[in-house]
């Protein structure tokens, strides 16, 4: 499988605008326009998603409450929008991530990867998107665990949906997104491109940043239209302060 190409522009009402311009002045193909509105395709939630789901669920993995040490791996900041096929944005959304730690392993009971674990990982965290779709969070880049390519997890929960949408975020330029099975399952070329990032280097502090734009249809039924009934992947934690049963306040701020 090769890697598709990876032109991206973030999304935005103003960035849409000026790109539908773009289209119609030529300096953007019909193509790369549809790929920029590619809907974000589903993957597998696959079998880690926390059993338990740690104290601290804040936006930033690196740090625990009342722990002073740091997780270990490369400081990693991923941020973007969630916005509609029509590049409006989604306010209130819950966004969930998962992930590996340094040592491949998951917070769950089953996800230790050679008996090894960061403690002072979070590995699990959410965040509500606020008026203009906006999520953010910091965390680690997650190592390489058997049989599977650099990825994260996320949940998206849609206002006054009861029910997880899950999708996967690659790293651009890995060897072993030729082969994964879950890449390779996304069958639309602008889909799979939609869902491989360029993790960029700042040269001063060396971590990692990236972004990415999560464009979901609105639309209720429009992940049902097909044979895989795992789009939504089950009942969403609850979301915090103001909402019932929550450990604690939803972030809504950027880092």
């Amino acid at each position: 499988m090769r890697e598709p190409s990876l032109f991206y522009i973030p999304l935005s009402r103003r960035r849409l605008l000026q790109s539908l311009a773009l289209v119609s002045a030529g300096f953007l193909t019909r193509n790369a326009f549809a790929e920029m509105l590619a809907q974000t395709p589903h993957t597998t939630a696959g079998p880690f998603y926390p059993d338990h789901l740690p104290l601290d669920q804040d936006n930033d993995l690196i740090h625990i409450t009342n722990d002073i040490t740091p997780a270990v791996g490369t400081v990693t900041n991923l941020s973007g929008t969630l916005v509609d096929p029509s590049g409006a944005p989604v306010k209130n959304a819950l966004i969930e991530l998962w992930q590996a730690d340094n040592f491949g392993s998951y917070i769950h009971s089953r996800g230790a990867q050679g008996g090894q674990r960061d403690s002072h990982f979070q590995g699990y965290g959410k965040f509500e998107t606020g008026k203009t779709g906006e999520w953010v969070f910091r965390t680690i880049k997650p190592a390489l665990y058997t049989g599977r390519t650099r990825h994260f997890h996320f949940g998206i929960t849609l206002p006054g949906m009861q029910r997880r949408f899950t999708t996967q975020l690659f790293f651009a330029g890995e060897p072993a997104n030729t082969r994964d099975m879950v890449l390779r399952a996304i069958r639309d070329d602008a889909q799979r491109a939609s869902v491989i990032r360029e993790f960029k280097e700042d040269g001063d502090t060396k971590q990692l940043a990236a972004t990415w734009d999560i464009v979901m249809s609105l639309t209720p039924g429009a992940y049902d239209h097909d044979d895989d009934h795992d789009h939504f992947d089950g009942p969403p934690p609850p979301r915090g302060e103001g909402f019932p049963g929550g450990p604690g306040p939803v972030p809504r701020d950027p880092l």
